[in-house]
């Protein structure tokens, strides 16, 4: 019995592509969120990075669960086939993985070529070889996922014994169609893209908390009802929040506290406030600073209304105390509608000077 060839079915590769495509987003954007989660401490992204892969299966298993039971009922086809060439793997199992190509001859529809891979036991390798007729079984719609019969039917085992099959022209579809540079530049582009759109939507969480002075890494914020603290290796500021001033009661004390309560910053070279500002530039451990604690809060807020008289309706003011004499001088600049006014106090809040304009 002689069967002729035909032209082979077609496949494509679109769907594996943009399932490549997706795999690589979401494998991008749950890593990204997991690892972010755990840097900056943000429960929500942690839980997002485990969940989107949990939900992304889940979603995949309902699409495609109408395919897979239609391919679960489809009755696979019997067909014979003629062994173009094939290609042992060597290994130490008993079962040699084998590359085959066939040309493959249905009884009611046209021939094609295809080429799997299929493991052979090693003592039954030798009964394959070049040109002889196998039974293979291939789903109908699904060509590429043929695969040998080891033990075919009596009725087939006798057609195959007295058959000979016409060799199929041209290129060879395979059972397991490798994803080419097309398809590894598609899941980079996935990973790539799932990475930066966790980036993007969360970049305030991730990068606006690193803020500071000369390339330093600051601590931590503290943050109260009243005021917020920020402080790096040299600095320490303090802002406060809208409505409220540096000169109300207790304000400019409780700020300096912040910045050296639990940490060895009490030597300062220069202090300087503002309404709602407070800058501390620390002494480093070499030198030595004056201790910003020890400076006379309670007549703080009296010299400033002193130092703007003179300059009318307060506009502005800044209090700067330093030590570059040897003693803590505290100097205060008051700028009103009238002009600019300056005082000069020693560290008990002694008036020394006065000047403006």
């Amino acid at each position: 019995m002689t069967i002729t060839a035909g032209a082979p079915p077609a496949q494509g590769p679109r769907a594996d592509h943009a399932l490549g495509f997706v795999t690589g987003g979401v494998i991008g954007a749950s890593l990204t969120a997991f690892v972010s989660g755990c840097v900056v401490g943000k429960a929500s992204l942690i839980v997002g990075g485990l969940v989107l892969p949990a939900v992304t299966g889940l979603l995949f298993l309902l699409v495609t669960q109408p395919r897979r039971a239609r391919e679960a009922a489809a009755v696979p086809r019997t067909a014979l086939a003629v062994i173009e060439s094939l290609e042992a793997v060597e290994g130490v199992a008993s079962d040699v993985p084998t590359r085959f190509e066939l040309s493959v001859a249905p009884d009611d529809d046209p021939a094609f070529r295809v080429e799997i891979r299929q493991s052979v036991n090693r003592v039954e390798l030798a009964d394959y070889r070049p040109r002889g007729i196998v039974v293979v079984e291939y789903p109908p719609d699904r060509p590429w996922k043929l695969r040998i019969v080891r033990r075919p039917t009596p009725e087939w085992e006798e057609r195959a014994a007295g058959a000979r099959v016409d060799s199929v022209p041209g290129p060879a579809m395979r059972s397991e169609s490798p994803a080419g540079c097309a398809g590894c530049f598609l899941t980079l582009l996935g990973l790539l893209l799932g990475v930066a759109a966790v980036l993007l939507l969360f970049r305030a969480d991730l990068f606006d908390r690193d803020e500071g002075r000369g390339g330093a890494l600051p601590e931590p914020s503290v943050s109260s009802s009243s005021f917020a603290t920020s402080m790096t290796s040299e600095t320490g500021t303090v802002s406060l929040d809208p409505g409220r001033s540096m000169l109300d009661e207790g304000e400019l004390r409780a700020a300096v506290e912040s910045l050296t309560q639990g940490a060895d910053r009490h030597g300062a070279f220069t202090l300087v406030a503002q309404e709602r500002l407070l800058t501390v530039v620390f002494a480093p451990e070499s030198l030595s600073g004056f201790d910003p604690r020890s400076l006379p809060y309670d007549r703080l807020p009296a010299l400033v209304e002193e130092a703007g008289n003179g300059a009318g309706s307060r506009r502005s003011w800044q209090l700067t105390a330093e030590n570059v004499t040897g003693s803590v001088t505290i100097r205060i600049v008051v700028t009103g509608d009238r002009g600019t006014r300056t005082l000069e106090a020693d560290e008990h809040g002694k008036v020394l000077s006065r000047s403006g304009s």
